[in-house]
């Protein structure tokens, strides 16, 4: 077990080895962000690609997105390109990562808290001027300021919001964030799309339920939705349950919702991107929800939110909604969602019914 640590460590110690590269980030042209994980992730980054570009607009700002998180960032006119990555496919990737090499970036920010061997292995091959990163724990007993491949460490703030720890990111441009807020840019067709869907509600209050998200074992049941939709009800009758749906899972959530016979619930139309699904969320006037993506979305439009989460407090810390009108119930585990209260969903579906309709 010893030897295994210790051919581990001398083999990311290789890995994050570099020659120092003197170049002063006062002069930086173009910079690279490594972010190609959840939607979640990318969208409590957008403050960052903001707050960058307001400060320095002639720099060129470029994402490596995932397949997945990459439509948080169409239209977005603070982001200059974005090139796709597959996390667990790294020669499927080489072509771009060659062609991201070939461009010479001044600086990489890499997004990651710990020490990930894929993102080691991209910096390696783009090789950027400097990397900066927040402070990390290390690995295999080998510190985070061993490793060489980074320039700068800026702090893992504690207490704090990880769209405020991202946004710490830029501090060696020395950046005084003006907002944190995040951003989503709807085009006119999605805005229309959605609209023309509520307006057959149009005197109804609107409730958004997601069932579930990325993460497996973060989800409410069919029987819950059921408890969840009858309660809201029997408080309200003039609402209007609009069930949102993943693309993959839309065909059989909608059997089980028409099987429900509940009139006053019924499932969103199609959102194929994740762009559709947030101008659907835009106009509606309560989102609940367990998966923190969604929560992002929601916050980003500053919609009133009932979240479920994992008793992990430190997580929720870091995920935790930011609009200004939100409520979360907590399960009984620290892993997964088993054992979360609907009475207590419901008194706070019930206070924050309440506290909109007061304005």
């Amino acid at each position: 077990m010893f030897i295994n640590r210790w051919v581990k460590s001398k083999i990311l110690l290789f890995l994050t080895s570099k020659k120092s590269a003197e170049f002063d980030i006062n002069n930086t042209k173009n910079v690279l962000f490594l972010r190609y994980d959840r939607i979640g992730d990318m969208v409590i980054t957008t403050p960052v690609f903001r707050e960058l570009k307001l400060a320095y607009p002639d720099i060129k700002i470029t994402v490596l997105a995932s397949k997945i998180n990459q439509g948080v960032l169409l239209n977005n006119p603070y982001v200059d390109k974005v090139i796709t990555n597959h996390k667990n496919h790294f020669f499927f990737d080489l072509p771009s990562l060659v062609w991201l090499r070939r461009k010479k970036f001044d600086v990489c920010f890499e997004f990651d808290h710990s020490v990930i061997p894929h993102a080691i292995i991209r910096l390696k091959v783009i090789k950027p001027k400097k990397v900066i990163s927040i402070k990390k724990e290390g690995r295999y007993g080998i510190s985070g300021d061993e490793l060489l491949m980074y320039d700068i460490f800026t702090e893992k703030l504690k207490k704090r919001h990880f769209r405020d720890i991202w946004l710490g990111i830029l501090k060696p441009f020395n950046i005084n964030s003006k907002s944190n807020n995040y951003d989503l840019f709807l085009n006119n067709q999605l805005k229309v799309e959605a609209q023309n869907f509520i307006k057959q509600y149009s005197s109804k209050f609107l409730i958004g339920i997601n069932l579930e998200g990325a993460v497996s074992g973060k989800k409410i049941t069919i029987n819950q939705l059921y408890e969840i939709c009858e309660g809201l009800y029997k408080y309200d009758k003039n609402i209007q349950i609009i069930v949102l749906s993943a693309p993959n899972n839309f065909q059989v959530l909608s059997q089980k919702v028409k099987k429900m016979a509940l009139h006053y619930v019924e499932m969103s139309y199609r959102t194929n991107k994740i762009l559709s699904a947030a101008a659907l969320i835009k106009e509606l006037d309560l989102i609940i929800t367990p998966d923190t993506s969604i929560v992002h979305i929601a916050s980003a439009f500053n919609k009133p939110i009932v979240s479920i989460h994992e008793n992990n407090k430190y997580s929720y810390e870091l995920f935790a909604p930011t609009s200004k009108l939100s409520r979360t119930v907590f399960s009984n585990s620290k892993n997964s969602l088993d054992g979360f209260s609907i009475d207590q969903l419901l008194s706070f579906g019930f206070e924050l019914i309440n506290l909109i309709k007061k304005g």
